[in-house]
């Protein structure tokens, strides 16, 4: 994969930025990615993580800064990086009229492979990402899990030094999900560095030795789950509530009663919010009660890595312009 020194980092940024017009979707990211690794970049929407994945990959140009893949200049050997890597993107980068095999066979073909050389290698990867009762069906009729892992499996025909995966279990059901986690966990097993972007908090503290936070372009937190939990150091109050219309007006009077603004989860009408003691939570719930809000649940503990994210970013990106 590489010659270089095993102590030196597989990744090192430094000052990276990219702009677009006058945006900044990447502002001055430095960055140390172990070799053997798996390293999350977590952020909201909008935040930079695809964007700082295409620079590593060669697909954008840096507008400042520096880097090195596996001891590889960013721009004076982007050639030498693109060689030591592969990326699977957000979307499956698959033809949807062939089949599973045949996608695969036509990738090892592209990368020199014999006839024969390639049909071995294409078998070998189906049955390694479970998918060799699928390979004589036409790709377009595989499940979206199905697809995630064939799109994984088309970037590793040659095995690469470093793994970018742009979030690769976006829109995937849970069962699909935790398959996939199992397929990165062996890679990484294997020795490849993987750099992966997600939106899933579950999915980096799972997955991730080390997490840094992303925030509009820069980056604002960096450590293990642990590091990163305690960084923020407070108790944290969880309120879900009986009627979600009022999600607004609790989440002011929380901001009013706390100091600080909650982060939501419209999904289940659930607000989060720092608490720095059970008698300030207790008051806060009290003040909600008295307003007529009722919460069906709630709870009060040391925070989760998304009461973190939600301390850290302010909230979940909700109302952001994408920008990647």
């Amino acid at each position: 994969m590489s010659d270089i020194p095993p102590t030196d980092p597989a990744i090192r940024a430094r000052g990276l930025i990219k702009r677009f017009g006058d945006l900044a979707a990447v502002d001055g990211i430095d960055l140390d990615v172990p070799r053997g690794e798996i390293f999350a970049i977590l952020g909201p929407n909008g935040a930079g993580k695809t964007t700082l994945i295409r620079m590593l990959a060669t697909l954008l140009t840096p507008d400042g800064g520096e880097a090195t893949v596996l001891g590889h200049d960013l721009t004076a050997d982007p050639q030498a990086v693109r060689g030591a890597i592969a990326l699977t993107g957000q979307f499956a980068s698959l033809d949807e009229d062939l089949t599973g095999r045949e996608n695969l066979i036509l990738l090892a073909r592209l990368w020199g492979f014999s006839r024969r050389d390639a049909r071995a290698r294409a078998e070998a990867l189906l049955a390694d990402f479970d998918l060799a009762d699928a390979a004589t069906r036409q790709v377009k009729a595989y499940s979206g899990g199905m697809r995630r892992r064939l799109d994984i499996a088309a970037s590793l025909i040659v095995t690469p030094g470093v793994l970018f995966l742009d979030e690769p279990t976006t829109g995937l059901d849970p069962t699909a999900r935790q398959k996939v986690w199992r397929l990165i966990r062996q890679l990484a097993g294997s020795g490849v560095t993987i750099l992966l972007t997600t939106q899933y908090l579950e999915e980096a503290d799972q997955l991730a030795r080390r997490i840094a936070v992303v925030d509009h372009g820069r980056k604002i937190a960096e450590g293990t789950s642990r590091e990163l939990k305690a960084q923020v150091g407070e108790g944290f109050l969880s309120v879900t509530l009986a009627d979600a219309s009022r999600l607004d007006e609790a989440a002011d009077l929380l901001a009013a009663q706390l100091g600080a603004r909650p982060g939501r989860n419209a999904e289940d009408s659930r607000l989060t919010v720092r608490a720095g003691s059970a008698a300030e939570a207790n008051a806060a719930l009290a003040a909600l009660i008295a307003a007529g809000i009722e919460p069906s649940d709630f709870s009060m503990g040391a925070p989760s890595l998304e009461e973190v994210f939600f301390a850290l970013t302010g909230g979940p990106g909700a109302g952001r312009e994408a920008t990647e």
